[in-house]
């Protein structure tokens, strides 16, 4: 350890309690990766505040020294977002777990960046009401809200972004300050809610978030549609969308993601393109949505159609949908998943997941397609060896080709699981001229770039240096 590393490490150990301040190996290792394919990388020091003040302290003992800080909730993220390259301080939020407030007359809630996205749905649940971001994995709120999550009821509620009423944050000065307010519009000022949203740890550290929350439905339906072509699947939602009705979740999963499934979760679903779907609102209306629904399918070539209302059956529908993940994981022992995602218009989802389905096949690449199709937004997930360069580079040059032919029709290289440092080689081909007002923003709030450096975007210091 350097004679500044240890310098800094004594420091924090008089701001700090003994066992909020570690340098385990174990504990360094398990903050030096993701859930992504991306090469690990181990901090300097780990530590676990209790508070803003404590955040506050840490950040601007980090700069006395010029280190770096890397925000870490549960290390869930998918493009390499909490690895600190540069090593330094990571900071764990998992001890700022607490729900501050509920305000159910505001349908609003006050919470710490620790809390996870179902410890928040246990307590709402009390007062009829629920957080709708449902991004699969059981995430802490303040990472949900660095990487604008989103999920399985995003074509419904909106994504993070749109749930963000305000954020506290701790600048890179150690200054804390609030981005927002209660109301529940404003048209003063710069909108730094969303500014903050999806920054990805390279403006701030959240250290309280305030998020709208939602009543939980009178009724709720699920439905799973199989299609005998993955195109008619994806023409289906499209039709579902422009015919207006109003549903809460529509995913995609392919034929060979169907196979892994049952395989995994015990099921016997259809194996061919399958629609999940849920319908939320009154009895009556909803009757009225499904009919709708079932004559739309019926002219997609929809071969069948099962309708799930107990919540236990649901729920298993969900899990199954939810675990695709595990389930090629558990399925394909030894290999590392790569996960990547895009998003386009609507009008040109067929198309795109039809490139990438071909694409797949023609690489012999182990894998499946699935996504949040209702708002243009799916996913590959491919098994890989990472031992094996020819596997790695074949996957690479599909990442490639899915990104390639969404910037083409004006979409994006990440609709949910964010930049890191992943997809930054994409951000000059996908923002153009506004790339450098980003790179002016973040020079303007860290200077020194000392927060989660190398990701996102480069900064000028990192340019040069």
């Amino acid at each position: 350890m350097t004679v500044k590393v240890n310098g800094l490490l004594h420091e924090l150990k008089e701001l700090l309690k003994s066992h909020q301040v570690t340098t385990n190996e174990t504990v360094l290792e398990q903050h030096g990766k993701d859930e992504s394919y991306h090469h690990p990388f181990s901090p300097d020091i780990v530590v676990f505040p209790e508070n803003a003040e404590e955040v506050s302290k840490i950040v601007k003992l980090a700069g006395t020294y010029g280190t770096p800080i890397v925000p870490f909730g549960l290390g869930t993220s998918l493009e390499g977002h909490v690895i600190p390259y540069d090593k330094g301080i990571s900071i764990d939020f998992s001890q700022m777990n607490r729900i501050l407030e509920v305000r159910e007359k505001d349908f609003l809630v006050r919470v710490q960046p620790g809390v996870t996205r179902s410890q928040l749905n246990k307590e709402l649940k009390k007062h009829g009401l629920f957080f709708s971001v449902d991004p699969g994995a059981d995430a802490t709120l303040g990472g949900m809200a660095a990487t604008n999550a989103s999920g399985t009821t995003s074509v419904k509620y909106g994504v993070m972004r749109d749930q963000v009423r305000d954020l506290e944050v701790v600048l890179a000065s150690g200054e804390i300050i609030h981005t927002g307010n209660l109301a529940q519009k404003s048209s003063s000022g710069y909108n730094l809610n969303h500014l903050f949203v999806g920054s990805e740890g390279t403006l701030g550290c959240f250290t309280e978030l305030t998020l709208r929350v939602y009543g939980i439905p009178e009724h709720i339906l699920a439905a799973r549609a199989s299609f005998p072509h993955i195109e008619d699947a994806v023409e289906a939602v499209v039709s579902i969308l422009q015919a207006g009705i109003p549903v809460a979740r529509v995913e995609l999963v392919d034929e060979a993601s169907m196979r892994q499934v049952n395989m995994f979760s015990d099921t016997d679903y259809i194996e061919k393109p399958t629609l999940f779907l849920e319908f939320h609102g009154n009895e009556a209306g909803l009757k009225q949505d499904v009919a709708f629904m079932q004559e739309i399918v019926s002219d997609h070539g929809c071969e069948e159609v099962h309708f799930e209302e107990d919540q236990a059956a649901r729920n298993k529908l969900w899990d199954a949908r939810h675990n695709l993940a595990y389930a090629y994981i558990h399925g394909n022992p030894g290999k590392k998943m790569m996960v990547t995602d895009v998003c386009v218009p609507i009008s040109e989802l067929s198309g795109a997941i039809n490139s990438a389905r071909e694409k797949l096949d023609e690489l012999n690449l182990t894998g499946g397609i699935l996504g949040h199709v209702g708002d243009g937004n799916y996913h590959a997930l491919l098994m890989l060896d990472l031992s094996n360069p020819e596997e790695v580079r074949r996957a690479e040059a599909f990442n490639e080709q899915i990104v390639e032919y969404a910037l083409e029709r004006n979409g994006t290289c990440t609709g949910e699981h964010g930049v890191g440092t992943g997809k930054m080689k994409y951000q000059k081909r996908e923002h153009g001229g506004a790339l450098q007002v980003m790179k002016n923003i973040k020079d303007a709030i860290d200077p020194s770039g000392l927060l989660n450096p190398h990701k996102l975007i480069h900064t000028t210091k990192e340019e040069k240096g």
